[in-house]
């Protein structure tokens, strides 16, 4: 009887402590989910990114590397106001849109998204002109200082043709995406692509105007651990 008892009250907090999350802002969010995770879930920066290859595929982006290490109170507020600082450096950025969302730690990142009047590829074309090239290396020049992120690199694709074709596509073209930032002085240890082809769509595949913005790179920047581990040690 006491045992039931036990697992009941486990059960109730659990669920104070989930309905919460709600109505907490994000930095709130990130010291909370951060803290859960535990040492638990260990991980490398390509991770995220594994999990989306293989047949159960899932839509969407996984942004970030699961951390292996408890995310202290506070920690998660002081990486909040790390990527809040770039994102508002990133926000010069011509032709690219800036946000802030959550990565899978529940600590804030930042997604980037090159539509195509940042990056345009040719049709069934992986190269890189000369204007996405100089999109890639302001974005790299930006994030010089920031070596404690993860940085994750996906294609999309509108769907126009078989899923085959614009896996294949954009796969390479996140992959040239990657590629570039290297070459611009980002260390490879921090960069993973992958393509997402067209199964998710920010618009309507049916109109032009919404192929055109399914055409996109996006790119996302989260803590990794070393930021974790200085965040957590107030050296952030």
């Amino acid at each position: 009887m006491k045992i039931t008892k036990l697992f009941l009250a486990m059960g109730l907090c659990a669920s104070i402590v989930f309905s919460g999350c709600s109505s907490m802002s994000s930095t709130a969010k990130g010291t909370a989910i951060g803290a859960g995770a535990g040492a638990a879930v260990g991980a490398g920066a390509g991770v995220g990114i594994a999990a989306l290859t293989g047949k159960n595929k899932k839509k969407g982006a996984i942004i970030g590397a699961a951390s292996g290490a408890v995310v202290g109170a506070g920690a998660g507020a002081l990486i909040g106001r790390k990527m809040d600082k770039k994102k508002k450096e990133l926000e010069a950025l011509q032709n690219a849109q800036v946000e802030t969302v959550e990565d899978q730690n529940g600590l804030e990142a930042i997604k980037v998204t090159f539509g195509e009047d940042g990056i345009k590829f040719a049709t069934n074309s992986s190269t890189l002109n000369a204007g996405a090239k100089t999109a890639l290396k302001d974005f790299a020049t930006k994030m010089a200082d920031m070596t404690d992120t993860n940085i994750q690199v996906y294609g999309h694709t509108d769907n126009t043709g078989s899923l085959e074709a614009n896996q294949k596509v954009s796969t390479s073209r996140a992959k040239s995406v990657a590629d570039y930032l290297q070459s611009c002085g980002i260390a490879a240890s921090r960069i993973t692509s992958a393509g997402l082809d067209y199964q998710d769509p920010v618009a309507d595949n049916s109109t032009a105007a919404g192929r055109a913005q399914n055409r996109r790179v996006e790119v996302f920047i989260s803590a990794n651990q070393a930021m974790i581990e200085a965040a957590n040690n107030g050296n952030l």
